[in-house]
């Protein structure tokens, strides 16, 4: 039987009358990783491609599309999700820009917004503040942290905070996984800070 391609595709030529079928087989077997498959989503893909050999394509009805890499699926294209709310605390509020958090490549999630006190100013001389919670799926492994933005209006002369989120790991007597908390320690604090920023899953 003669192959052709890079792929070395098996194709049945004329005198490979009696094994038709098996030659068709063959060269079924030889196509199909190398096919673009369709399913509803990702609890799909899972279901159906468990087994798939690596090089295996798959794309979901929104378009994300993954590739088989050895043992793992490898996210090649997901579309942009629509942002979330974030829970607040009492005491705490939306200032001038919405908030929001969002989930994408799997591991990597962003939040946007401001924040503000319903009554004065956000001042932490001695301990943290916890001004809210992201949703469950956004929950880190640990600890995350990262410098947020404030304003510099009244007495304050520092620029930036500190902003952590807890994680599924983390012991903290400020808060539970999955709370916002934030330190600052300006003088007489700040009118609002923004969250702005990112941090990994894993």
């Amino acid at each position: 039987m003669a192959t052709i391609g890079y792929a070395d595709l098996p194709v049945p030529g004329g005198g490979d009358g009696p094994l038709g079928p098996a030659a068709l087989a063959a060269l079924a077997t030889a196509l199909d990783p190398r096919l673009v498959h369709r399913v509803g989503d990702q609890a799909d893909r899972d279901e159906e491609f468990a087994d798939a050999p690596p090089g295996t394509l798959v794309i979901a009805a929104d378009g994300t599309a993954w590739w088989r890499a050895a043992s793992t699926w490898v996210t090649l294209y997901e579309p942009v999700p629509a942002w979330r709310g974030i829970t607040l605390k009492a005491g705490y509020e939306q200032n001038a820009v919405n908030l929001g958090v969002r989930r994408t490549q799997g591991t990597f999630v962003s939040l946007k917004g401001r924040v503000n006190a319903t009554s004065g100013n956000i001042n932490s001389p001695d301990a943290a503040i916890n001004i809210g919670s992201v949703p469950a799926d956004c929950i880190p492994t640990a600890l995350r942290g990262y410098a947020a933005t404030c304003s510099l209006g009244g007495e304050t002369t520092l620029a930036a905070a500190r902003l952590e989120v807890l994680g599924a790991n983390t012991s903290s007597s400020s808060g539970e996984a999955g709370d916002i908390l934030l330190w600052y320690q300006g003088p007489g604090g700040t009118p609002w800070m923004d969250i702005s920023g990112f941090y990994w899953m894993d």
